[in-house]
C-alpha cells in the first residue's frame, strides 16, 4: 500500500511513513504528542498525498485552517497565488508528473498546496510530496526548499526541449519528401509541450514575486530572514526558464513554415518537371498528327502519286518530305523554347 503520509518532526529521530494518517502513531500516543515540540522548540512537517476530502476536513479542523484555504485544497484550486492568514500563510503551487515520458500524464499538471503556521506551530497539507532540502531547521525554508525544487524539476525538461528543438531545426532542410509527416508530427509534439511547459511556469514568476515581496516587508505571518532573498533567486530561474520557452517556441515556429515552404517548393518543383514532360510530350504529338493525316491519306484507295514510275524516286521523295519536316518543326520547337 503507498505511503500517503510522511511526517518529519525535529522531536522524532526519523521521519515516519504510514498509508493512513492514524499509522503515523506509535502505541499509546495521541495527535496531541505527535505534533508537540520541546521547550526549546522546533518544527514539524506533515506531508499529506492525494488526501480524501474527509481527511482535509479533519486535518484543517484541528488546525483551524480557513473554510477558504480548505475549499481552495478539496476543490483543487489551479490558480498559483500565495495568502495570508491571521496565523498562517497558503501557498498554492504547481508542479507536474515527470515520472515516465512514454505516458499520457506526462508533463500534467499535479496541485501543490503548503500551509505554513507561525513559529508557535507549523504544520503543512498538500496534495503531492515532494523531496525537500532543508537549509535551516524552520518551516518557512521547507517551505521555500518545497518551491525551490519544483522550479528546478523543470531543468531537465527544457534541456531535453532545447535539443530536441535544435535537432527539429536541423533535420528541416534536410529531410526527404516522404519524411514530412514525421517531421511535422516532431515538431507537433514539442511545440505541445513547449506551451505546457508555458502554462505551468507561466504564473509563478508573479507568484514567487508577491511572496518574496511580503516577505521584505515583514507581514507578521510571512516567512522571515534571507527567505525573500532566495526567493528572489528562484524567481530570476523562472524568467529565465519563460525567456527560454518563448525562443524554443520562436524557433519551432520558424521551423515549422521553413519545413512548410520546402514541402510547397518540392511540390512546385514536381509540377514544374510534369509540366515541362507534357509540353515535349505535346510539341511531339503535334508534329506527329501531320504524318499521321499523309500516311492516312496514302493508304486510303486513292491513285498514289508516282505509281506508274520506276524506280523509288517517288518513295524517297515522300519520305525526303515528312523527315524535313520533322526536323523543322523539331527545329522551331527548339527556337521557340518549346522543349
Amino acid at each position: 500500500m503507498q505511503n500517503r503520509f510522511t511526517l518529519f518532526s525535529s522531536e522524532i529521530d526519523e521521519t515516519v511513513h504510514a498509508p493512513e494518517l492514524g499509522g503515523l502513531l506509535m502505541p499509546g500516543e495521541t495527535f496531541r504528542d505527535l505534533f508537540e515540540l520541546g521547550p526549546e522548540g522546533g518544527v514539524w512537517w506533515l506531508d499529506m498525498l492525494n488526501p480524501s476530502e474527509e481527511e482535509v476536513f479533519a486535518i484543517c479542523g484541528a488546525f483551524r485552517v480557513h473554510p477558504l484555504t480548505r475549499e481552495d485544497i478539496t476543490t483543487q484550486e489551479t490558480r498559483e497565488k500565495v495568502e495570508l492568514f491571521r496565523s498562517y500563510y497558503f501557498v498554492c503551487f504547481r508542479s507536474f508528473y515527470a515520472v515516465d515520458k512514454a505516458s499520457e500524464d506526462y508533463l500534467e499538471p499535479i496541485n501543490v498546496y503548503a500551509v505554513v503556521f507561525e513559529p508557535a506551530r507549523r504544520e503543512r497539507a498538500q496534495a503531492h510530496r515532494s523531496a525537500s532540502r532543508l537549509r535551516q531547521p524552520f518551516a518557512d525554508w521547507i517551505c521555500y526548499a518545497l518551491i525551490d525544487e519544483i522550479v528546478d524539476e523543470f531543468a531537465p525538461v527544457l534541456r531535453e526541449l532545447e535539443r530536441e528543438t535544435e535537432t527539429i531545426e536541423d533535420s528541416v532542410f534536410t529531410a526527404r519528401l516522404e519524411d514530412s509527416r514525421a517531421i511535422l508530427q516532431q515538431i507537433a509534439d514539442c511545440r505541445k509541450k513547449v506551451m505546457s511547459l508555458i502554462r505551468l511556469l507561466g504564473g509563478k514568476a508573479d507568484v514567487i514575486r508577491g511572496f518574496a515581496k511580503k516577505c521584505n516587508e515583514a507581514y507578521s505571518v510571512a516567512p522571515r530572514g534571507d527567505v525573500g532573498m532566495y526567493l528572489s533567486d528562484v524567481q530570476d530561474h523562472v524568467v529565465t526558464m519563460m525567456s527560454n520557452l518563448g525562443h524554443f517556441e520562436k524557433m519551432l515556429g520558424r521551423s515549422h513554415s521553413n519545413h512548410l515552404s520546402q514541402i510547397s517548393l518540392a511540390h512546385i518543383e514536381q509540377g514544374s518537371r510534369a509540366n515541362a514532360l507534357l509540353g515535349k510530350i505535346t510539341v511531339f504529338a503535334t508534329i506527329l498528327v501531320p504524318l499521321n493525316l499523309i500516311a492516312g491519306l496514302f493508304g486510303m484507295n486513292v491513285p498514289v502519286p508516282g505509281k506508274n514510275s520506276e524506280g523509288l524516286g517517288w518513295w524517297f521523295g515522300i519520305v525526303g518530305v515528312i523527315v524535313s519536316f520533322t526536323l523543322i518543326c523539331g527545329f522551331m520547337a527548339k527556337k521557340f523554347k518549346f522543349i
